[in-house]
């Protein structure tokens, strides 16, 4: 099971719709159609993601070219990703399963599912590395993303899901066809990536919900995803699964390690070898959903420090402060 790979195939199926060479797509940015075609695994380095994004939109004349075919991919192209999703009992399980398997996909950002009194929203969380280094893959796969959690759910209910709201860290030239394929005119500029829906939608039963297909399912992709060894980026995929399962609070590296079917130890080596410890992994990912629970305006600051694991609301304040700057009430 290769994603990455599937996603780049469906880039460029799209692109050969558009009237645009698959062949001159791959030369330019130094990939082999052969290599995608065939079924041996193949490594797609971030520049060449990149330059596929930067040609195709350029050769397209299309800015949006990420956001439309976001609209027209299928669930379907995501594999066994894609069949777990088509196969949840609800809307909710759906978005749920969605973020646990983003990290199969992409580097660039996560996606954490939160529920409210009144809805949820699905938030998606860049990786700042991977933003600055190639930016333009980094908007266009947003933009996908966003535009295909929304038509993916149409699939899943057969009926088109409005948002109540979207959030986007930037005021664009197309605003207008933001609002057409997010289906949403309440666009608002903020500092994160979110799409926020009305609670009635959350427990809407999935028209080809198969609960023993999806165990199945489950299983392979689970055998794919506890390959330790085969994940170049350790970092990326814990700070994805930590995100996707914030509801559950950060736990401890043992914890962590249990669920993954590995030691404490073995789990800090791989991260120290590629530069970083568990605690500062812990300490990026509290930092990111503190800004996102307080940018909601939902949690009350006290709820907020219980969530991330403080025991005293002094020491999760001494930790936005040296976060930011500033204390979460005048932060809020």
């Amino acid at each position: 099971m290769d994603l990455q790979k599937a996603l780049v195939k469906n880039l460029l199926a799209y692109a050969v719709r558009r009237e645009i060479s698959a062949e001159q797509l791959c030369s330019l940015a130094g990939l082999s159609i052969s290599a995608l075609q065939s079924k041996n695994s193949l490594v797609i380095t971030p520049k060449q993601l990149n330059d596929l994004w930067l040609n195709a939109s350029h050769l397209s004349n299309d800015p949006l070219f990420g956001l439309h075919l976001g609209e027209s991919m299928q669930a379907s192209a995501l594999g066994m990703v894609g069949l777990i999703i088509q196969h949840s009992s609800t809307v909710g399980e759906a978005l749920t399963q969605a973020a646990s398997f983003t990290h199969l996909i992409t580097d660039l950002f996560g996606m954490q599912v939160t529920q409210h009194k009144t809805g949820f929203s699905v938030q998606f969380i860049p990786y700042k590395d991977g933003t600055r280094e190639h930016s333009f893959a980094f908007q266009q796969m947003m933009d996908l993303f966003m535009a295909y959690t929304l038509h993916e759910m149409d699939g899943l209910v057969l009926q088109p899901i409005q948002p109540k709201q979207v959030k986007l860290p930037f005021h664009s030239d197309h605003e207008a066809e933001y609002q057409r394929v997010l289906r949403c005119t309440a666009i608002r500029k903020s500092k994160e990536y979110v799409i926020e829906f009305d609670k009635q939608h959350w427990d809407t039963p999935v028209i080809t919900a198969n609960y023993a297909l999806q165990s199945l399912l489950l299983q392979k992709v689970g055998a794919v995803d506890d390959a330790l060894s085969n994940i170049p980026n350790l970092r990326t995929r814990l700070s994805s699964y930590l995100l996707a399962n914030a509801y559950l609070g950060i736990p401890s590296l043992e914890d962590l390690a249990a669920n993954f079917n590995t030691s404490a130890r073995t789990l800090q080596r791989k991260l120290q070898e590629e530069g970083i410890t568990y605690q500062q992994l812990a300490e990026s990912v509290r930092k990111s959903l503190a800004l996102h629970y307080l940018e909601s305006g939902t949690y009350p600051i006290k709820e907020i420090s219980y969530i991330l694991g403080y025991n005293e609301l002094s020491a999760f304040t001494r930790a936005f402060k040296r976060w930011t700057g500033s204390s979460p009430v005048n932060y809020k």
